[in-house]
């Protein structure tokens, strides 16, 4: 295609300025940030070379001399992420540091909703990635596994939360554009529910919301979520 290169580039192997000539304007720091802004405002739609650009104060094009594509773009806001999290001294017990990465991560998502749609290993090994996935192979020095293992167990949470949080926040922005409450809406589904499992058509679904008859604790829910991914790295025996 024109105007594309036909070698794949990392933009953090790229200097951020040339070893001659003026300073730049901005930092990639900056332009991040810039970018965080839109999207936390805007949603990752509101993203655009045009509108960085804008909330710089630069030309379009001028920004392009800064970061050549959208993805480049793309690659510095999780990065700016990244170094949201907490990075703590191990505490010796690889499952409690392993839930308190999860947890830290599910929040960094609501603060970012945007996130989720970001998750990629294409983006895993920014600088404040890296960061990140060494401070999580430091936490499970202790678990008796080969590090391809421990890296497939940070891989496996990362997978579950951002799913998890993913389904939190469409759930919650479908909810905003209803006409009806929350609770109108699932006092008519679960009514049709009831209806449907009432014909005896579906007795195993029936017998499995009898014996789950109350509301579904979704904290609960993620706990467990959570322990059973640890538990099948778990040593055996």
């Amino acid at each position: 295609m024109a105007g594309r290169s036909a070698v794949p580039g990392v933009i953090w192997a790229r200097p951020e300025r040339a070893g001659r000539g003026p300073r730049p304007a901005y930092s990639r720091a900056d332009i991040a940030a810039a970018a965080v802004r839109l999207a936390d405002a805007q949603g990752l739609d509101g993203v655009s070379m045009r509108h960085v650009a804008a909330e710089l104060g630069c030309g379009t094009m001028s920004l392009y001399n800064y970061v050549p594509r959208k993805e480049d773009l793309y690659e510095l806001m999780v990065d700016a992420i990244s170094a949201e999290h907490e990075l703590w001294e191990p505490s010796g017990d690889w499952r409690a540091d392993m839930l308190r990465v999860a947890h830290q991560t599910r929040a960094l998502m609501h603060r970012h909703p945007w996130l989720p749609r970001l998750m990629s290993p294409v983006y895993g090994f920014s600088p404040h990635a890296l960061r990140y996935l060494e401070h999580c192979l430091a936490c499970l020095e202790p678990l008796d596994a080969p590090y391809s293992t421990r890296m497939e167990l940070v891989a496996m949470l990362n997978g579950v939360v951002t799913t998890y949080v993913a389904n939190e926040l469409a759930t919650a922005e479908r909810s905003r554009s209803l006409p009806w409450s929350k609770e109108q809406e699932n006092a008519v589904r679960i009514g049709y529910l009831g209806g449907q499992l009432a014909t005896g058509a579906y007795p195993r679904l029936a017998a499995a919301f009898q014996e789950d008859a109350g509301p579904i604790d979704m904290e609960a829910v993620f706990a467990r979520a959570l322990d059973r991914v640890l538990d099948a790295f778990e040593p055996k025996g």
